[in-house]
């Protein structure tokens, strides 16, 4: 397991997280809407929060790898124009169940079903760009360059995550470990 990478800058308020912000574990991914890894990380994510409940705080923030996945970028706008909405979980998840479909058409479709302003998207748009760009940034400082990429409590996991009874225990252990007294 290679923890030598430290997330930069830290979990904010400006954060996209679910669970309790001060839960011992928490777990930031960087993803792409479009790649095929990141949706198989967000159904071990999804295990993860059921097994682990209240311990584990989790973050998502943007990475579209635009030279691999030519839709990420777009379905990463519309997620982040659906939080300016207060609907960005539900987008989200959203996209990674149609990650086979993210076309502009598709991304309006999903949009007007989730009840969203297409004006205000549309308006929101140069916001949403920022984000996406500052979330990216962020990743390239702490040393991304695929997704998914995982920090735990801050510090980049390279470990297996496929696995998630394994991943649970490691995420227990490593809480454990950063809580315990010296």
């Amino acid at each position: 397991m290679d923890l030598t990478s430290r997330l930069a800058p830290p979990v904010s308020a400006r954060d996209h997280l679910r669970g309790a912000p001060n839960a011992p574990i928490e777990l930031v991914e960087y993803g792409d809407y479009e790649c095929p890894h990141s949706a198989r990380a967000r159904l071990v994510v999804q295990r993860l929060e059921r097994i682990l409940g209240s311990q584990l705080c989790y973050v998502f923030r943007n990475f579209p790898l635009t030279q691999a996945h030519p839709n990420a970028l777009s379905a990463a706008l519309f997620a982040e124009g659906a939080g300016l909405q207060g609907k960005f979980w539900q987008m989200h998840d959203r996209l990674y169940e149609n990650q086979s479909a993210l076309e502009e058409d598709d991304l309006v479709g999903y949009a007007a079903a989730l009840g969203l302003d297409p004006m205000r998207l549309q308006r929101d748009f140069p916001a949403a760009h920022e984000r996406v760009r500052e979330d990216h940034r962020h990743g390239e400082r702490s040393g991304v360059s695929v997704t998914p990429t995982f920090f735990v409590n801050g510090l980049r996991y390279d470990g297996p995550w496929w696995d998630v009874s394994d991943f649970a225990v490691v995420l227990e252990g490593m809480a454990n470990e950063m809580v315990a007294p010296v």
